[in-house]
């Protein structure tokens, strides 16, 4: 050691550069790995997701294209104000889920934790997990408006140099609102550790009674002059509050309006390709900005707000209990108190875990606002019973996803503490019967919610309502058996990722079963009134198939649909819960 000069055995930091191409390189690696093991174990999964996605973009793509054309001869009055209602609704939810995708991944990840540890700069963390929160949350933006834009060039007759730039100006787009997304998130963290549920609570009421108000100021219109002259015009008036100058959707929308743009020969024009590259260069500068503030902000605050979340010490939480979970252990006969204690236990995981109910809180309420916005148009009795039925699909399929993603891997994330439950006098069949019902509880009151609100505003017969009710009540029950079933069929005790789990054979198994139970139920259910509907419409020359289909869409065809809807869903709930409990009470962990 002698001769040598002080400071001569420090380590030596890598450079800023050096440490982005460096964790550039582990994104990279994660990135190619994700990519081998879902070719090599998830080929199923990765087979429906690429048909069920081109299925659903080619779906939307012939919608738009048949819109755009309705709609072209109105192009320079409508299509600026639906590009940018359309926009700046994405941009908010892509602040909020970004936000939440940014909160997981920063705070409450184990590779967050581990990257901690480390002697790496907290600016370069937060662009490590942000790529990740910005790719998860932006997919379903793409997936949403590329067939959209494509659909308004194609009718538009737009030059190539459009379609070039249309991928470009998204991606750009994209950024923005998730780097405001994960500023929030991290200046929550770090300067509001005791007013983060008060902050939290007061956001959602204030979203609230946003929702409230909107869907008020629609219902409350006159129903008389839907779809004349003065309702468009009263649309167009609240729908101009989203063109704003300073707003990157209005951005977006010129852009893509100006790369649009053709001469008499169908050419693009100079101009409108000149416009349009200004247009891109403000986005990827505001972009660029912001990604920098971002970074200055987590280096200033990331591991300050780390360090709070991790010495929170919620000592009075743990003397006291919520009155709804004190309700529930007390509530009942002591023989069911092991069941009842097991159903506090999810409760409490459910609301400690931000990424589950703010995502339920998310989905839920945007179909509720879109609930709320159907007695804007007018619809005859055909109409309104197909678009109720449509809606009691979507409302189910919404709900398989939540029970394929988070009820599914329940029983799998039960596998580290697996041995804590069996030396507790808990039967294997309570801890199953538990979590299934959780799953039905959870979701009935607000999927029931949902498509009473829908019915409502459709206006349709109490007859319809009640036959809907149950429908739905069926598929919460079935979805429920399918995921927590084959949950305890097929576990993955030795995986701690929620997300792995489902995305596994299992959790496809579980997507494709659900899936096609909620086509059965919705077809079945929905049969016999659309064959009534229609024998209804038919005129004095088809007297018999009238006749029959009113018999079909009668009361005895009624009758059988719902027995039929009945049976489907007990063998959906109790076949899959039977294969679970036989598998579960032998498994060996």
């Amino acid at each position: 050691m002698t001769g040598r000069k002080p400071g001569h055995d420090t380590v030596r930091l890598l450079s800023v550069e050096a440490e982005s191409r460096l964790f550039l390189r582990l994104r990279a690696t994660l990135a190619w790995e994700t990519i081998r093991s879902m070719f090599r174990d998830s080929r199923l999964r990765l087979t429906l997701v690429v048909l069920l996605s081109s299925m659903f973009w080619g779906s939307l793509y012939g919608l738009f294209v048949e819109a755009f054309a309705f709609l072209d001869d109105l192009h320079a009055d409508v299509i600026s104000l639906l590009f940018n209602a359309f926009f700046s609704s994405l941009m908010m939810m892509l602040v909020f889920s970004t936000g939440i995708l940014a909160y997981g991944g920063m705070y409450c990840s184990p590779e967050a934790r581990l990257l901690l540890t480390l002697p790496a700069r907290a600016e370069i963390i937060h662009a490590h997990k942000f790529k990740e929160a910005l790719w998860f949350s932006s997919w379903g933006f793409v997936l949403l408006g590329s067939p959209m834009l494509a659909a308004y060039g194609v009718v538009r007759h737009s030059a190539w140099p459009y379609f070039l730039l249309m991928l470009p100006f998204m991606i750009a787009f994209v950024v923005i609102p998730a780097a405001i997304g994960s500023m929030c998130c991290i200046l929550l963290v770090a300067w509001l550790p005791r007013l983060r549920l008060h902050a939290l609570s007061v956001s959602a009421i204030a979203v609230c009674v946003a929702a409230v108000w909107v869907g008020w100021s629609t219902c409350s219109q006159i129903q008389l002059d839907t779809m004349s002259a003065a309702w468009f015009e009263r649309t167009f008036a609240r729908l101009a509050v989203t063109e704003q100058k300073f707003l990157p959707s209005w951005w977006l929308s010129s852009g893509l309006i100006e790369a649009a743009r053709t001469d008499r020969d169908g050419r693009m024009s100079a101009g409108g390709l000149s416009e349009a590259v200004k247009f891109l260069s403000l986005l990827v500068a505001n972009a660029m900005v912001l990604q920098l503030f971002a970074g200055w902000l987590a280096r200033l605050a990331y591991r300050r707000g780390y360090s709070q979340l991790c010495g929170e010490v919620p000592a009075r939480r743990r003397r006291r209990q919520g009155w709804f979970d004190r309700f529930l252990g007390a509530a009942g006969f002591a023989a069911g108190r092991p069941l009842r204690l097991l159903l506090v236990k999810d409760l409490r995981l459910f609301r400690r875990d931000i990424s589950q109910w703010s995502q339920f809180v998310i989905f839920f309420g945007l179909l509720g606002l879109y609930f709320l916005n159907l007695r804007s148009f007018g619809y005859n009795n055909v109409y309104a019973s197909m678009i109720g039925f449509l809606n009691l699909a979507v409302v189910g399929l919404i709900l398989s996803t939540f029970t394929t993603r988070f009820v599914y891997p329940m029983i799998s994330l039960e596998g580290r503490r697996f041995w804590i439950l069996r030396l507790l006098p808990v039967h294997r069949d309570q801890i199953v019967w538990s979590k299934f019902i959780f799953s039905f509880a959870g979701g009935l009151l607000p999927c029931c919610s949902l498509v009473l609100l829908s019915d409502s505003m459709l206006g349709i017969p109490w007859r319809l309502v009640a036959q809907h009710e149950l429908c739905c009540v069926i598929l919460c029950m079935g979805l429920s058996g399918i995921a927590v079933g084959l949950g305890a069929r097929m576990p993955e005790l030795r995986e701690s990722s929620p997300a792995k789990i489902s995305s596994g054979f299992g959790g496809t198994l579980s997507l494709v079963i659900s899936s096609l139970f909620i086509m059965i139920v919705v077809i079945l259910a929905a049969a016999p009134t659309h064959l009534f509907l229609v024998a209804n419409t038919l005129g004095p020359g088809f007297v018999a198939p009238s006749g029959m289909l009113a018999w079909a869409g009668g009361p005895w065809g009624t009758a059988v649909s719902l027995t039929l809807i009945v049976a489907v869903g007990l063998l959906a709930t109790f076949v899959p819960l039977y294969l679970g409990l036989r598998a579960f009470r032998v498994l060996e962990a």
